[in-house]
């Protein structure tokens, strides 16, 4: 475990300082090189930073920073100057807000009216400022990112010296100034250090790890190790420490500023306190019966714990997945279990190797020459990481009588040779619901993600005809996915954001439950964007020197977020599948508008679209306003071309 810093390190050397912020005398001698733990902290656009992520730099500047502060912002005016001197040559620029009580939207307000560029990282529950020893605002820290070690900090004054030394490989002129000016920036977790070693182990830790970890962390569970004592949480504190600080756990990655979900599995503000204070007292154990003893006895459910064993277990066939290799899809296709109309309260996928199985879409298939009499979709899906799809709210999927089940499997290999066989159980309604729950996927299938891009944005949408309710909200992409955001503009142009995740993992996919449904009006556009690492630095990627285009395979890209819903009108004796057809006809519009003005300009037509509609752009805008809506684009036959260019999936 990296050592912890816990106390401000004595400050020194002497220089001219910028307005608001001073420095004082030289010290006799320097500390040891303070170390800088990993951490991942949002800025205030709503993107995720991790420190470690950028080992690349040559050096990388926090800034410390608060709202509503002359001082703060003439820093911040300064540090622009530093990052556009030297943001050319790789060094990387931040301000860090640690002050309890600043909201995001109002930093971002203040960057805004400065015009600043520079990411304010905004450590709300003060994990990074306590770490570093931040005291007051206005006070810079250089990181070397070849030893994780902070080269200078103090004042701007004598930061561009630093810079410039830390980038050339060379050790900082002065290592430590004292900060005498700027306002203090108050840490109460500080002040009680000393009470650390008291937080109880079986009364405050083991609960959260119970509620939050367990569910993974069981005998047979996905998590590597089983939280089923003490002594096992001990050994594994400094990862959980370290996995926390960074985000990646718990595996749920919701903006927690944006919206409310059902299945919220993330550790709240004073959860994530609780927990990293008492590792870094080392863990003590305390008093107290053990609780996760109970857990040694636990094995992970077949199914989940919540919905129990299913109705209607289908088999899907086995496939041998081998060690190398690209596999092609696999369609596997099962007799419809149901001989009548039948409607499902919930799905779950059980995977028969979750090593190789990427995911899993399927949908109904009718008998040649029969007409269901009720609307055919998916009867179950799967990717890492995911819940059952539970329908609630006196709602169910429909599955058709007769007819065929297809399951698109998607297997990726892991240097063996293995067996697939997955389940998927189904579970019936005794009555019919009320209402209809449907499915569609905003995507834009025409993407093109620039080789070496670190930050490629990519953005679509789907125009609702009708008031409808959203039930689950579900981003999906690949190994470049890196950030993903879902709003709502309303027919009057006011803006309302639904879901966003600061950094998306690929390997932890789900469904995100609103607590309560969303009514989206008609004229609504539904607006996914998502963020694509496709450079060098992300550890994850396939290949980076190549333009990436849409495709199925977890070496090319997807631009997809599925939304459940039903529409306000519709019940299972009121079908509107006239509204389905209006929804759907926005896609192509939708997929290529970039900038969401209802108008598809030719410079936003590129990839395998290019050739075909700018060939004939002229043809098909019919008004010359200079743009195809989409009554235009429908005209030259809408989704079906779209679709015979780059294989839309039936939705």
């Amino acid at each position: 475990m990296r050592r912890i810093v816990a106390t401000a390190f004595a400050l020194a050397v002497g220089g001219m300082a910028l307005a608001g912020f001073g420095g004082g005398a030289l010290q006799a001698a320097d500390p040891a090189p303070q170390i800088v733990d990993d951490f991942q902290l949002t800025d205030h656009t709503r993107l995720a930073h991790r420190l470690y992520y950028f080992g690349y730099a040559p050096a990388i500047v926090l800034m410390t920073r608060e709202n509503g502060s002359t001082a703060s912002r003439t820093g911040a005016v300064e540090l622009q100057k530093l990052a556009d001197q030297h943001g050319g040559k790789g060094v990387l620029f931040y301000l860090l807000d640690s002050k309890l009580g600043d909201s995001r939207d109002a930093a971002a307000e203040e960057a805004k009216a400065q015009g600043i560029s520079i990411p304010i990282l905004m450590d709300e529950q003060q994990l990074v400022g306590e770490q570093l020893g931040v005291s007051r605002e206005g006070e810079v820290f250089v990181i070397n990112p070849k030893t994780w070690t902070v080269a200078y900090r103090g004042p701007i004054s004598g930061a561009g010296a630093a810079i410039a030394a830390v980038a050339a490989g060379q050790p900082a002129p002065q290592s430590r100034v004292a900060m005498t000016t700027g306002r203090t920036i108050a840490f109460p977790e500080r002040e009680r250090a000393a009470a650390f070693a008291r937080i109880s182990y079986a009364r405050e830790i083991a609960p959260i790890l119970q509620d939050k970890c367990v569910t993974c962390h069981l005998n047979g569970g996905i998590g590597p190790f089983a939280m089923d004592s003490y002594d096992v949480v001990k050994g594994f504190a400094p990862m959980i420490r370290e996995t926390v600080r960074t985000r990646r756990m718990p595996p749920y990655f919701a903006d927690p500023h944006i919206g409310a979900f059902k299945n919220d599995q993330g550790l709240t503000a004073q959860q994530t306190k609780l927990l990293v204070h008492w590792i870094e007292a080392g863990a003590p154990r305390g008093e107290g019966a053990d609780p996760l003893v109970v857990n040694k006895t636990r094995v992970a459910s077949e199914w989940p714990e919540n919905l129990g064993k299913p109705d209607v277990i289908v088999d899907l066939p086995a496939f041998k997945v081998p060690a190398s290799g690209i596999v092609d899809y696999q369609n596997m296709r099962v007799a419809n279990p149901f001989s009548e109309n039948t409607w499902l309260r919930a799905i779950a996928m059980k995977p028969g190797d979750r090593r190789v199985l990427h995911h899993v879409v399927s949908n109904h298939r009718p008998a040649p020459g029969s007409r269901p009499t009720i609307p055919g979709g998916s009867v179950g899906s799967y990717t890492p990481g995911a819940q059952p799809q539970i329908m609630g709210d006196n709602s169910g999927a429909p599955v058709p009588a007769g007819g065929e089940l297809n399951f698109q499997m998607h297997y990726t290999t892991m240097g063996a040779e293995t067996t697939d066989r997955s389940q998927v159980g189904f579970y019936v309604l005794k009555e019919q619901p009320k209402y209809v729950k449907r499915s569609a996927v905003i995507g834009d299938f025409a993407l093109m993600i620039p080789a070496g891009a670190a930050r490629h944005r990519e953005t679509a949408y789907l125009t609702f005809p009708a008031d409808a309710y959203l039930y689950t909200l579900y981003p999906h992409s690949h190994y470049r996915g890196y950030h993903v955001e879902l709003k709502a503009i309303l027919p009057d142009g006011k803006e309302t954001m639904l879901l966003s995740l600061p950094k998306y993992d690929f390997n932890w996919q789900r469904d995100y439950d609103p607590v309560k449904p969303i009514l989206v009006k008609a004229g609504t556009k539904l607006v996914a964007t998502w963020v694509y690492d496709n450079s060098v630095h992300n550890t994850a990627n396939p290949d980076p020197t190549r333009n990436v285009t849409w495709g199925e395979q977890s070496h090319e890209e997807m631009m997809y977020f599925r939304v459940n819903y039903r529409w306000a009108d519709e019940t299972v004796t009121n079908l509107r599948n006239d509204l389905q057809q209006k929804l759907m006809g926005s896609l192509m519009v939708g997929a290529l508008d970039d900038n969401v003005d209802g108008l598809v300009q030719a410079s936003e037509l590129r990839g395998r679209m290019v050739a075909m509609l700018k060939a004939r752009f002229a043809e098909l805008d019919r008004d010359k306003n200079g743009g195809l809506d989409n009554g235009e684009l429908l005209a030259m036959g809408g989704r079906r071309a779209m679709r015979d260019q780059v294989e839309v999936p039936d939705l």
